[in-house]
């Protein structure tokens, strides 16, 4: 894909991020873009692709409601001596993109895969042959002109059915379904579990992620 800065892919991965998790429309801020998310650990999120101290600063200042987050795209290390006491860390994330092409995986034996497609989210979900939950994914339709690029999210296998394939399995499904629907950009952020799967598919790093959430101690002193 054409060279993008940082903040015009943070920009397309929250517009499918958005449709992926039934999210509010991204305000616009000076610093990126706010996101009501609506449930009782996540309320809203901040997001901030090429954050500054002072922004990240007044914006902790600011933060009084448990289940804010915030989502910088910088080194943990270098944000998180901004923000003050109350927030923790999650695990961190990488801006990944991909340049989609058709792809034609085999299913392993002894899964079954199904697929679907609503709201501008597709779907893939792997199980055993007795029904068992195996491996799972989802593809949401974003950008201008309608499913220009997808963001992939919530891709996850089983602890016992890890090392069969069938991360890439859903990964390849969801590529060419997004591939078929006309999308030619696919972006996600990825856990550093991820990462070496992702890489091994041709997906491109090129930013870290750290995410934070306020979650102040309930110790009265």
């Amino acid at each position: 894909m054409p060279d993008s800065g940082i903040s015009e892919l943070v920009r397309m991965w929250i517009s499918g991020w958005v449709v992926s998790r039934g999210g509010s429309d991204p305000i616009d801020e000076p610093w990126g873009w706010t996101i009501d998310v609506g449930q009782p650990k996540h309320v809203a999120r901040h997001v901030l692709p090429e954050p500054s101290e002072a922004d990240v600063r007044k914006i902790a200042a600011a933060t009084s409601a448990p289940g804010t987050w915030l989502k910088l795209f910088a080194e943990e290390q270098a944000v998180l001596p901004w923000v003050g006491p109350g927030w923790r860390s999650d695990i961190p994330g990488f801006l990944m993109t991909c340049r989609l092409v058709p792809e034609h995986p085999e299913v392993p034996a002894g899964y079954a895969l199904t697929r679907w497609t609503r709201g501008g989210v597709s779907r893939v979900l792997v199980r055993t042959r007795e029904g068992h939950f195996a491996a799972r994914g989802q593809i949401a339709h974003a950008g201008s002109p309608a499913g220009a690029h997808v963001v992939v999210d919530q891709v996850e296998t089983a602890a016992e059915h890890r090392r069969k394939g069938l991360g890439g399995l859903v990964m390849r499904t969801l590529q060419n379904t997004a591939y078929e629907a006309g999308a030619r950009t696919g972006l996600l952020v990825g856990t550093p579990d991820g990462r070496a799967l992702y890489s091994a598919l041709g997906w491109t790093a090129h930013s870290p992620m750290t995410s934070l959430w306020y979650e102040p101690s309930a110790d009265v002193s």
